[in-house]
């Protein structure tokens, strides 16, 4: 009997608490709303082919100690419409503004995410930035074959497996992250993920920087993305551009300078 009347307090307690709790959040709607008005935007990482979300953990912890709540998505790199997805779902996680981050194909991705409401503005990191009905192969035909920029040599000789590309332990070394310690390029070359071949003839539908606010980190360095397609495609898009004395890997290689970067477009 005594069991029965403790339980029957536990619940009565626990009916008054969620009262209290639903009336106080109706009362305080209208304010919670102007604080989230107020927040910093959070700053979501999407990483690029032969990568994962580690790609960011330099710039990470720069963010977070300037009070910036930061989300690296882990793309599959099986496909644009699996990565876009994904990264959708990592922006639906957060209740206010959005700061959309990609590095090399991650560009490709933040292209087509970024026309989610929640984004406020793009930054493009040593990556691609197609046009409408663009792929990552039209945009390397028109630049080596039509305008005959130099090619650079980090992916003349990649791994192709099952329709997966991965890159040789030399050539993240030589050529993707040429300016990291070779201990941390072979970290790279062992976690790198597998980049499904559809990725590259995949086309932008409708590009976000057309309404976006958008930066561009230049790698001066890079051995992957030719650095003259990232300037001409920084100034196709409008984009506010900062160029860096970097690999591939500017965010690895530059994170203070990739971070300010990030926080500029976040202000």
């Amino acid at each position: 009997m005594k069991m029965k009347l403790t339980t029957a307090v536990w619940f009565a307690g626990l009916a008054s608490i969620i009262c209290i709790s639903f009336a106080s959040s109706k009362t305080n709607s209208a304010k919670s709303k102007s604080i989230q008005e107020g927040e910093k935007p959070v700053i979501v990482l999407v990483h690029g082919a032969f990568a994962d979300g580690s790609s960011w953990n330099k710039v990470i912890p720069i963010l977070q100690k300037k009070g910036y709540k930061t989300i690296a998505v882990q793309n599959p790199l099986t496909s644009l419409d699996d990565d876009v997805a994904f990264t959708t779902r990592a922006i639906a996680e957060v209740p206010g503004k959005v700061v959309l981050v990609g590095h090399s194909y991650g560009g490709v991705v933040i292209t087509q995410a970024g026309n989610n409401e929640k984004v406020a503005s793009l930054v493009y990191t040593s990556a691609y930035a197609p046009d409408e009905g663009q792929s990552i192969e039209d945009i390397e035909k028109d630049a080596h074959e039509v305008k005959k920029i130099p090619n650079v040599p980090g992916l003349t000789d990649p791994l192709i497996t099952d329709g997966f590309i991965r890159l040789k332990d030399e050539a993240v070394i030589n050529h993707f992250a040429q300016d990291l310690p070779e201990s941390e390029a072979r970290l790279i070359a062992a976690g790198q993920g597998r980049f499904n071949v559809s990725c590259i003839k995949a086309k932008v539908s409708n590009p976000a920087w057309k309404n976006k606010p958008s930066f561009f980190v230049v790698a001066e360095n890079d051995h992957i993305i030719s650095p003259e397609i990232e300037r001409q495609a920084a100034k196709r898009i409008g984009a506010i551009t900062f160029s860096v004395p970097s690999s591939h890997v500017a965010m690895l290689a530059q994170p203070e300078k990739v971070a300010e970067v990030i926080m500029r477009a976040a202000r």
